[in-house]
């Protein structure tokens, strides 16, 4: 096994740059300070609810909650923009002492004289969580009043940390679609933990579509209310990010009885896996046909495609700190198909399990992080020597600063990474990063 290591705790560092082999004790409350780089419980909900299109998103709390809003993800809309707007009630030190329910009424009716949307997302962060407005009887109230739906998401963010926020999302969307339960079942499915970051929805539902099988509803990239309350009818749930989505999954058998399965849409293998288990799992021998030849065609180009690439990145070494651990999986994989070696893998969100498959999946040099701080990452990535590193805008400095080279792989980019033609993508970014020239000029004195 991985040398591994929780970084809520700073590791001792043996001469090799190892820490001292230790068990990963993930989704625990993290340290206060610049120890934790885990994004707070309102984040999490934010980033989940956030792409549902023609929904309204109202922050009740300080204003500086609302700022997480505008393009805090890529996903693309193929109807309503209002999702990327957001909107707050602003309490301030007058409303810590007399309660901000008032304001949270007024902005409600005011949002609906306005906008009329079908679903209102009420975030009641850390604030409110302290001075204990009754969020709950006001969104009952204004469901009478204006005969919509108005959700609280009770996501104070000092309650616990982004995974939390996952989960409470889920709850959200469970209220949101409860009511249209009991419906028919249809031979058809959902796709859970996408949020057509670059469009990447939109290429998953196309193979879906050449297979012959029909998406009832996304959960959340290019979701309305109206595709979210027929997916109670779906036969199955395919869930990508495991770790924001598999609560709501759970949720969705237990009260509508339809089974899910976790899948990666990231990697050549891994694409071509999901496709195959979804048409096995359907039963329809016309649909396992048509996916044989989709998978075939697709692989046979993909493989062509990125061979040129292949002996420029064969013996390079990897690090990844992602958000959740079933993202880390599958790039581990597509590392490996490109002939590279991981030696570091952090994230901020994996579970114990995501951490045992990552662990039979690397060299038993190779580092495992759990929530890592930069000073951690550097370390490591400098004794390990590491040539490119894969995570998020704020992983970006550190490695610029270090001089290695970097792949954007979160929610931020603007290319789509998912499917054959994300293979395509990946490799294609990972090439020109690791061997631009600019790298050598970096770890070198430059005169200039």
């Amino acid at each position: 096994m991985p040398n591994s290591i929780l970084s809520d705790r700073l590791p001792s560092i043996s001469e090799a740059g190892v820490a001292k082999t230790g068990s990963i004790r993930c989704e625990q409350a993290s340290l206060s300070g610049s120890v934790s780089q885990r994004a707070c419980v309102y984040c999490g909900a934010r980033v989940v609810l956030n792409p549902i299109t023609d929904a309204f998103h109202l922050v009740h709390g300080p204003i500086g909650c609302a700022s997480y809003t505008w393009d805090i993800r890529g996903s693309l809309s193929s109807g309503s923009d209002l999702y990327r707007h957001s909107f707050s009630t602003d309490l301030n030190e007058r409303d810590v002492i007399f309660g901000g329910a008032q304001k949270l009424q007024r902005a409600i009716d005011e949002i609906n004289e306005r906008y009329h949307p079908p679903v209102i997302f009420i975030y009641s962060t850390c604030l409110v969580g302290v001075i204990g407005d009754d969020v709950e009887a006001i969104c009952r109230e204004a469901e009478k009043k204006y005969a919509i739906r108005v959700i609280n998401v009770q996501a104070p963010g000092f309650s616990g940390h982004k995974s939390l926020g996952y989960r409470l999302a889920g709850e959200a969307l469970i209220k949101l679609i409860e009511p249209h339960g009991g419906r028919p079942k249809v031979k058809a499915i959902n796709i859970l933990g996408d949020y057509n970051l670059a469009g990447e929805i939109w290429i998953i539902k196309n193979y879906f579509k050449a297979m012959g099988i029909e998406v009832l509803s996304t959960f959340t990239g290019d979701a309305s209310y109206e595709t979210l309350i027929k997916s109670p009818r779906a036969s199955l749930n395919i869930v990508q990010c495991a770790g924001s989505m598999v609560s709501l999954a759970e949720k969705m058998e237990e009260r509508f009885g339809i089974p899910y399965v976790t899948l990666s849409f990231f990697g050549l293998d891994d694409a071509s896996s999901a496709l195959f288990k979804v048409s096995d799992l359907l039963g329809d021998e016309a649909v396992r046909k048509r996916t044989k030849e989709i998978v075939a065609i697709e692989s046979l180009k993909t493989k062509n495609n990125i061979k040129p690439y292949l002996p420029r990145l064969k013996g390079k070494k990897a690090a990844i700190f992602v958000g959740g651990g079933f993202k880390a999986i599958s790039l581990v994989r597509q590392f490996k198909a490109l002939g590279m070696e991981t030696v570091l893998v952090g994230t901020q969100t994996g579970t114990k399990e995501d951490y045992e498959i990552l662990g039979s999946l690397l060299h038993p040099s190779a580092v495992i992080l759990d929530d890592a701080n930069p000073a951690e990452l550097e370390a490591f990535m400098a004794k390990r020597g590491a040539d490119i590193l894969v995570g998020g805008v704020k992983e970006r400095p550190l490695a610029y600063k270090m001089g290695i080279a970097f792949c954007d792989h979160n929610h931020e980019r603007r290319h789509p990474l998912a499917g054959f033609v994300g293979v395509e993508n990946f490799t294609r970014e990972i090439d020109r990063s690791i061997n631009s020239p600019v790298w050598a000029m970096a770890r070198n004195d430059c005169p200039f």
